[in-house]
């Protein structure tokens, strides 16, 4: 009796371990594909659609049974991905350039470190810029030629007005929002609040690059006049996409975990929502980002939270904003140090063919944080 008791402890305390590692998995799996930004360059694609193995590199490990499916199924897609996500860390890091966090990346698989397994409003912009970036570069390849499984979005025919009828390449966007939603969303796993927030957020990037497309027109008649116009839809810059998603990341949504309670005629319970903290704002929109923890302290380097802190940071000591040495150094102080510039400057083209420069010295002042 006694070893029967043994056995059935260790194995319960073997379920509680493997719950526990599951669990732990599926937070660290959001935005495990993240990594193949390091990975899937030019040198280590197969171009081969009929198709041999996708990648040389190991380290498509990275994505899940299914990821792997979306890439076999679409030749030509992965060259997109990577370079969506190129563009969603540019732009990250051009966004938030003058903020205590400035959306520090590595080179290893967690391309943005700790931050992605919290919830707060930093972690909710990486995810939908993030989305954003994967559904522009896809919708845009689809429209280039480049992905053999979609093409321009032919779907606006005939005349959209008195003078003018569709026409041309639109960008092929809900080709792009389909494909991040099956691809990018499927990393997520669980149904609890991190989860949520992660696929709202995921949607809201999607959205947001939809919402900001725009008509483009050519015309045509004689001598270059403008009787009859053809137009096409296209995406927007992704600095505008940037700026969108920046504006909403200000003034996002705290939110809580919340269903509806049962439904007694069905018998079944409302699906799990996203509801606003204060039950005096409004429910977020789709393209709203929501968080739902405080955003740890910048400040600081912390090993534990992951933040890398603001000494040796450039400053400016004229702004009362946020890139003001004052508030990025969160009053610490900075230090001043001067150094000296040789460029290129003067410069004047002689026919034919070269360009003759001098070279300009110049003194730069710099401020750091301490």
């Amino acid at each position: 009796m006694r070893s029967l008791a043994l056995l059935l402890g260790v194995k319960a305390a073997c379920i509680l371990l493997v719950s526990s590692l599951s669990r732990t998995g599926a937070v660290n799996n959001s935005g495990r594909w993240w990594g193949i930004v390091n990975v899937a360059s030019s040198s280590n694609l197969l171009t081969n659609s009929k198709s041999v193995q996708l990648v040389l590199d190991p380290s498509l490990a990275l994505l899940s049974r299914r990821q792997r499916r979306l890439i076999r199924q679409n030749p030509g897609i992965l060259h997109a991905i990577a370079a969506g996500l190129h563009t969603a860390i540019k732009e990250c890091k051009w966004q938030f350039r003058n903020r205590r966090w400035n959306c520090p990346t590595t080179y290893s698989p967690a391309i943005f470190g700790k931050i992605v397994n919290r919830g707060c409003r930093e972690t909710a912009f990486v995810f939908a810029i993030t989305s954003a970036g994967v559904t522009h570069a896809v919708a845009r390849s689809c429209s280039e030629g480049a992905v053999e499984s979609c093409t321009c979005d032919y779907r606006r025919r005939g005349p959209g007005g008195p003078d003018w009828h569709w026409g041309g390449c639109s960008d092929n966007v809900d080709f792009g929002k389909m494909f991040s939603r099956e691809f990018v969303d499927s990393s997520e796993r669980g149904r609890d609040l991190r989860y949520l927030t992660n696929l709202h957020n995921n949607e809201a990037g999607r959205m947001t690059v939809s919402s900001e497309m725009r008509q483009e027109c050519k015309c045509h008649g004689m001598s270059g006049s403008c009787t009859v116009r053809t137009c096409w839809m296209r995406l927007p810059s992704f600095r505008t996409v940037g700026d969108f998603l920046k504006e909403r990341f200000d003034g996002a949504s705290r939110v809580i975990y919340a269903n509806k309670g049962s439904n007694r005629a069905s018998h079944r319970a409302e699906p799990r929502h996203l509801e606003p903290e204060n039950p005096a704002h409004k429910p977020p929109s789709s393209m709203d980002l929501v968080y739902f923890e405080k955003s740890p302290n910048f400040c600081s380097y912390n090993g534990k939270t992951g933040t890398l802190g603001t000494s040796g940071r450039t400053c400016n000591s004229s702004s009362p904003g946020l890139d003001g040495c004052e508030l990025l150094c969160c009053g610490r102080g900075f230090k001043t140090q001067t150094e000296s510039v040789t460029e290129r400057c003067h410069c004047t083209f002689h026919w034919c063919c070269h360009v003759s420069c001098l070279n300009c010295t110049s003194t730069r002042t710099l401020h750091q944080c301490l």
